[in-house]
């Protein structure tokens, strides 16, 4: 064969690959894989992440922890994956109506304040963990809290800005795997007056003989109280910031089991991010179900390879990081969503938000109904079950071991896609074969894109540039 014969051969097979995968409907789904791991969940390795790796600093401001599942951190209390799954779609039904009240409140000018009180510049990076075993979607970090550190595990949450942590004495503690932090301990504990800017910060604060008070509530019933201070916050041997902002709650109650407390990386300015000054904050969210460990980064620039998309803000309430959604592709057919749910509008209502916290992306009934339309034709040969709590669409897959569904991505009104692996739209809800599309309508104006959604894609928000970028398998 000459070598002109050979270009052509080459050439021929470069265009059928490239439109073979570019153009593809269908995106594969390893069935059997995937009932296995529902009953590999309650045998995980916990020991995996008893000490969380450094990550190799990748140049001079760089640093990078272990980021994990909350599943590794906390064995579970359920015989079953569906009694599981049951529980964490109950604990995210609260998740989601938390933040539409927090938004509804900031956007009607109500902060906690006005509430019936409750009666009781380095590249920095981090180990995140998925928090699933009690319910939640939370996924956590471990740092060190005071000096001499203490090392312990925050719930990550980019839908809140104030940092806080367990402190004694303890007036009201829920349970946590490490011990709680004692603030004499540390020689770098420091109560914050309230004539500070942070203090003045807050939503609800007080003041006991000029030290700041502060309390903050989820709107599910949790809720932190006790001293606003500083300390110093630690990432591993050697890197450190001083004079962070935490609340030292002597008084929490809530669905925090397992953690310490909860670092903000919302976009409020007592969040950490803020705190810093980073110029970007990016994670990577590990399999809900794994032991394995990924990170969250502070001031890491967007992979080239990256799918971004316009970032924008709410003006009403600065915490929450929306993206400029304005379809989706299914099956190679784009569906546009109407512009009321993708755009925020003076009130500051509409928009879609990214959120670590929430797991099962919420949109607009209607735009929902026509997305989950369309992926319905695309699998007429599959078997439909009843659906499961939210899940109104779920196929029986127990008799197969893989299977092609419709391909579905994220359109962003710069016209780039961000095509989803299958694993992350059509779940496991049992052990038995059960699989249902992980999407649920809302009639609330805030549609989410939640954590199962962003699960093995490197999610990064780089505020100075006002973008969001996506790196599918880059954790």
């Amino acid at each position: 064969m000459s070598s002109s014969e050979r270009a052509i051969i080459f050439f021929t097979l470069c265009i059928f690959y490239s439109f073979t995968f570019t153009h593809s409907k269908t995106t594969f789904l390893d069935v059997s894989s995937t009932i296995q791991k529902t009953l590999d969940f309650f045998t995980l390795n916990q020991s995996s992440i008893l000490n969380p790796i450094l990550h190799q600093q990748t140049n001079s401001s760089s640093l990078s922890f272990n980021l994990h599942s909350r599943s590794s951190l906390h064995r579970p209390h359920y015989n079953d994956y569906k009694s599981l799954t049951l529980a964490r779609l109950h604990r995210d039904n609260i998740r989601v109506k938390s933040l539409q009240t927090r938004l509804n409140l900031a956007i009607r000018g109500i902060t906690h304040s006005d509430l019936k009180p409750i009666e009781t510049d380095s590249n920095l990076e981090t180990p995140v963990i998925s928090g699933t075993s009690e319910g939640s979607g939370e996924y956590f970090t471990r740092i060190g809290i005071g000096q001499p550190a203490k090392e312990v595990y925050m719930v990550i949450d980019t839908g809140s800005d104030v940092n806080w942590i367990q402190c004694s004495p303890c007036a009201d503690c829920y349970q946590q795997t490490d011990p709680i932090f004692e603030p004499s301990s540390s020689s770098s504990y420091s109560p914050l007056t309230c004539d500070t800017v942070q203090c003045r910060s807050l939503d609800v604060s007080e003041c006991r003989t000029g030290d700041c008070l502060y309390e903050v509530s989820y709107g599910d019933g949790s809720y932190t109280v006790g001293d606003f201070v500083t300390e110093t916050i630690s990432f591993g041997r050697m890197n450190q910031v001083n004079r962070i902002a935490i609340g030292c709650g002597h008084n929490n109650e809530g669905l925090f089991v397992g953690a310490a407390g909860l670092i903000g990386l919302g976009g409020g300015s007592l969040s950490f991010p803020s705190q810093i000054k980073a110029s970007s904050l990016t994670y990577c969210l590990v399999d809900r179900d794994s032991d394995s460990a990924s990170t969250l980064e502070f001031n890491s620039i967007i992979p080239p390879y990256a799918v971004t998309a316009p970032m924008l803000r709410n003006p009403k309430f600065q915490t929450f990081y929306y993206v400029n959604l304005t379809g989706f592709m299914v099956a190679g057919e784009e569906i546009s969503i109407d512009r009321s749910i993708s755009e925020i509008d003076g009130d500051g209502e509409g928009g879609v938000i990214v959120d670590s916290g929430t797991a099962v992306t919420r949109l607009e009934t209607a735009a929902y109904n026509a997305i989950r339309d369309e992926f319905m034709k695309g699998t007429k040969g599959l078997k439909r079950v009843n659906g499961v709590a939210l899940f109104d669409l779920c196929y029986d897959l127990s008799m197969m071991k893989s299977v092609n569904v419709p391909k579905l991505g994220f359109v962003f009104s710069n016209g780039k896609v961000l095509d989803l692996p299958a694993k992350n739209y059509l779940i496991a809800v049992d052990s038995v074969g059960t699989f249902c599309f992980a999407f649920a309508p809302t009639t609330a104006s805030l549609s989410i894109i939640g954590n199962v959604q962003q699960q093995g894609i490197r999610v990064t928000f780089d505020m100075g540039n006002s973008l969001i970028g996506f790196s599918v398998n880059n954790c």
